[in-house]
């Protein structure tokens, strides 16, 4: 052994000399630095996952419609509180349960006809099923929106509802009463535009389902990308040598993770902030707005409102932002924002199965004003409809696609602003809203 042993001394000696083994001794540690680092940035993601994942979770215990989120095979991986109240289980029970096993006899049939249409065609649906809960079955009004990852695959579904019992009894209560039943519906329709908190709901939960969706599918990501550092760092634990760590993170493409960490946390923050703007806008019809009011650059803001916009849209749709190259407003420019989104989004929706549908932005400057037009070509607005397009709760759009809220809420932060929000009609064909926003100084 000592001859061995010397042998292998002297040719290791023979072989290396001392800038050899300084060269070595660099290289160990940067590589034990490099991987100091890389356990702190996954800690640190870890982090943001777990707060990720808290704030989904308070989502899902404090919305009061049902919501329930299933993989691509309809099982369920996630329940909101209000959904495991009406079944009379805990969520736990619930998870890993098949979503057809919550309907019985034509409906559990025509709900999985919904899901088979959905992975075929990917757009979302809107039907009516008698839901089995623990007071026996109950009608629903659902809607299922895709899940799809980042390939546009179907990974599961959300599948969000409203219970129909009270208004059915309503209703049945209303065609009792022949005599009356005509002046009853009047009175029904008023009370559901004033104060429908049914319908208010269902519009909130359609409009979380994109935001929320986004969220979790950006949480699985950064799930599978810690199941990866976590395989890798055990081989670390373990004393694995230097070339087969190499080999094992080319094999796991870790630098390629560590970069998409970053692209999922800010897509799921993103996502959480859309959340946050939608809760915040239902806040502001009775408040009087918050935030800093500075001076920015209104046809920035205008381009990142196109942009989101685009995002969210199922058709190609042109979007063009003319006029002032930097057109300065003084406000609040996230207000601002949801503002010229929501006269996007509206426009958006009023052109579905328009030819060329184009939404054009204008900039100006009026006076003391800055000004914005957002215009398009699509049916516009019924003259008879247009004193009341500004009123809280107002909509042509469908029941359960919108709360008629969104040019109440605009015109209000606008008026904050000490501007204005107004129809223009010009005599072209669409729609035309024009905002005006005290002019900013740019020294």
């Amino acid at each position: 052994m000592a001859t061995v042993s010397s042998r292998v001394g002297g040719d290791l000696g023979s072989g290396f000399d001392d800038a050899a083994w300084v060269d070595v001794l660099d290289a160990v540690d940067k590589t034990y630095a490099e991987l100091v680092d890389y356990q702190e940035q996954l800690e640190a993601r870890n982090a943001e996952l777990s707060s990720m994942r808290a704030f989904l979770g308070s989502i899902m215990s404090s919305i009061s419609d049902y919501l329930v989120v299933t993989d691509k095979d309809g099982v369920v991986a996630d329940v909101s509180r209000s959904f495991c109240d009406a079944i009379g289980r805990d969520k736990d029970a619930l998870l890993g349960r098949p979503i057809v096993s919550f309907f019985e006899g034509e409906m559990c049939q025509r709900m999985r006809d919904v899901m088979t249409d959905l992975a075929k065609t990917k757009q979302e649906r809107t039907f009516e099923a008698d839901l089995v809960t623990r007071a026996g079955a109950s009608p629903v009004d659902f809607r299922v929106a895709p899940r799809l990852d980042r390939r546009k695959r179907l990974s599961g579904i959300i599948l969000t509802g409203r219970p129909l019992g009270e208004l059915r009894r309503a209703y049945q209560e209303l065609e009792q009463s022949h005599e009356s039943l005509k002046q009853a519906q009047t009175q029904l329709v008023r009370t559901e535009k004033l104060a429908s908190l049914g319908r208010l709901l269902a519009g909130v939960a359609h409009e979380l389902n994109n935001p929320i969706s986004f969220v979790y599918a950006n949480t699985h990501s950064l799930q599978k990308y810690l199941d990866r550092f976590e395989a890798y760092f055990e081989r670390v634990q373990d004393g694995a040598s230097r070339e087969e760590l190499v080999a094992l993170r080319s094999e796991l493409r870790l630098e390629r993770d560590l970069k998409n960490l970053r692209v999922a946390i800010e897509g799921a923050r993103d996502g959480s902030e859309r959340v946050r703007d939608i809760v915040e806008d239902l806040r502001r019809l009775s408040s009087d707005g918050s935030g800093e009011v500075t001076v920015f650059d209104l046809r920035q803001t205008a381009m990142i409102g196109a942009d989101w916009v685009k995002r969210g849209l199922k058709n190609e749709m042109k979007i063009s932002v003319e006029g002032e190259s930097h057109c300065l407003a003084m406000g609040r420019q996230g207000h601002v924002q949801q503002v010229i989104m929501n006269l996007m989004q509206n426009a958006a929706d009023a052109m579905q199965g328009v030819e060329a549908p184009e939404i054009r932005v204008k900039l100006s400057y009026q006076d003391e004003f800055a000004v914005l037009q957002v215009c398009d070509n699509g049916p516009g607005v019924p003259e008879d409809l247009r004193a009341a397009i500004f009123d809280p709760f107002f909509s042509t759009k469908e029941v359960g696609q919108g709360t008629g809220l969104g040019l109440s809420i605009s015109l209000k932060i606008a008026e904050e602003h000490g501007g204005s929000l107004t129809y223009v009609s010009d005599g072209a064909p669409g729609a035309c809203f024009r905002l005006m926003l005290k002019r900013g100084d740019a020294s």
